[in-house]
């Protein structure tokens, strides 16, 4: 075994050292480090007896589980690279995702048989299926390789993983784009990636061994799946739930589990302002909350200060292709609650211009980020590799163009104006859709809104606003673009306003404009 850090050191390292220690509390049940780490030593073995080789691409297609979690390490154990796909995701798309990466083996549920038999029979790569939670022999019949998941982890060696072939720099995992915009791309891992993003984040949220880290985002997203990285990381707990669909539930496993860390997105904080007896909830122990993508609005900010007192909020924005870019520091959330803060330690930022000249303080251009936790590249897309990595000031090396619109205050603070691809031209000006939803989140009864250009004889595009109404709440068009002109330039106003009884999402719980129109 060569001695450069790699990813799954993390659960060995916790089970050498805290062996009797819970790492995973998930369904009920409880797991110490030695039985996960124990169980994915088991698989590692299991998928290496199968021919299953380094740089090997396996998918893992399941909920959040104890066995994602282990088929998780497991995989990298093997020296194969993992990538976990949304149990949500169609047949149609895991066949897409199978045979993209050209996956040789397959971790999936039982429960999940219709989509991924279906998909696997699409895939001349694929040649082991192993299936958690009973076998449909029926359905599975034709498939290669079939196997339960029980009786496969009951051929490998439980007490030390295979030979490690791997070096930091090889890939660890494959993580999908949500393919908003055209087919999903891959983006490329490496070890060393995921080592630093994980030691980056743990340093400015200072976690530690006694953590209790809540994980309701899906793994597949990789702010869900980092809960459990960093957990792992420092040895603490986490708390695995499938989703947050329902609130109650969740929140009262937070309560009993004394959790520490909160990390959610706009969706569940827009849950939380609606849900009227939270104060009956001991939210004592929360130590830290954080949300990620854009600024929170400043209402939620609000909510989140009066249901936690004792919490630190960070802001944070990052994307796949390099984890995270930036973080608020909390203390600075009253007086800049509209940035998304500063540099993640190990990590520089700039701004560009059209013609790829940095800009000062207030000039709005494309985000740069330069740093050990950009991506390796798109799996197997060149062209659009090309387009996000380019040549950066040390010779010899890339750096991230994030494809992101933004600014910087006098202080170097960063403030996130929208996508690229996402800007409205109206009346010859440019509109940044994330401008206007925040005007429109911070007016007192809308729960959510999500903007899109819209073809206009006169304007050339119009801006048009989707609306979801807190319960009980009457609110008219033209009450919204009173408020709206309040707080925005003219143009920025919505020309057409409508209300919704709910947005399109993607399987991560992010807004999805793809279906508005």
């Amino acid at each position: 075994m060569n001695g450069v850090p790699q990813l799954h050191d993390y659960l060995a390292d916790s089970a050498r050292r805290l062996p009797d220690k819970v790492a995973l509390v998930c369904q009920k049940k409880r797991h110490t480090y030695r039985d996960l780490d124990r169980r994915a030593n088991q698989l590692a073995h299991a998928l290496v007896q199968r021919g299953v080789v380094r740089g090997d691409r396996v998918v893992v297609f399941a909920d959040n589980t104890a066995e994602t979690v282990v088929a998780f390490w497991g995989i990298l154990k093997a020296n194969a690279v993992v990538s976990i796909v949304n149990p949500l995701t169609k047949a149609d798309k895991l066949a897409y995702l199978l045979n993209d990466c050209r996956a040789v083996a397959l971790v999936t549920d039982g429960h999940l048989t219709q989509a991924f038999a279906d998909a696997a029979s699409k895939s001349p790569h694929l040649r082991h299926i192993l299936v958690s939670g009973g076998v449909d022999a029926e359905r599975t019949g034709g498939l290669p390789g079939v196997v339960a998941w029980d009786a496969a982890l009951a051929e490998g060696k439980a007490d030390a993983p295979p030979a490690r072939k791997n070096v930091d720099v090889d890939l660890a995992a494959i993580i999908y784009t949500s393919g908003s915009t055209g087919d999903p791309k891959g983006v490329m891992l490496t070890h060393r990636n995921m080592l630093t993003a994980a030691r980056s984040i743990t340093t400015y949220l200072e976690n530690v061994e006694d953590d209790v880290i809540l994980g309701v985002l899906p793994l597949a997203f990789d702010y869900g799946l980092y809960q459990m990285i960093m957990a792992f990381r420092m040895g603490a707990r986490l708390v695995l739930e499938r989703s947050f669909t329902y609130p109650a539930q969740v929140l009262n496993v937070v309560v009993e589990e004394k959790v520490t860390g909160f990390p959610g997105v706009p969706t569940i904080y827009a849950i939380l302002a609606e849900l009227k007896n939270l104060k009956a909830y001991d939210f004592s122990n929360i130590r830290y909350v954080t949300n990620t993508a854009a600024a929170l609005p400043v209402k939620h900010i609000l909510v989140l200060k009066d249901l936690f007192p004792g919490a630190k909020i960070f802001s944070m924005y990052g994307l796949t292709e390099c984890k995270r870019c930036t973080y608020l520091p909390p203390a600075d959330i009253d007086r800049k609650p509209t940035s998304v803060g500063i540099a993640i330690p190990n990590t520089e930022l700039w701004i560009v211009d059209e013609n790829d000249q940095k800009v000062g303080p207030g000039e709005v251009g494309q985000l740069v980020i330069r740093g050990a936790t950009v991506m390796k590249g798109y799996w197997e897309k060149p062209e659009s590799t090309a387009k996000k990595l380019r040549p950066g000031p040390v010779p010899g090396e890339q750096v991230l163009y994030t494809g992101d619109f933004c600014k910087t205050d006098e202080e170097g603070y960063l403030y996130f104006v929208g996508r690229m691809d996402d800007i409205i031209k109206s009346r010859g000006e440019k509109v940044a859709p994330k401008e206007v939803e925040n005007a429109l989140m911070n007016v007192h009864g809308v729960k959510e809104a999500a903007v899109i250009g819209v073809p206009d004889d006169i304007l050339g595009q119009a801006v048009k606003a989707f609306v979801v109404l807190e319960q009980g709440v009457t609110l008219t068009e033209k009450d919204l673009q009173k408020e709206c002109q309040k707080r925005l330039e003219s143009f920025m106003v919505p020309k057409h306003v409508a209300f919704v009884p709910e947005l399109p999402k993607t399987t991560t719980g992010k807004i999805k404009k793809t279906g508005l129109t």
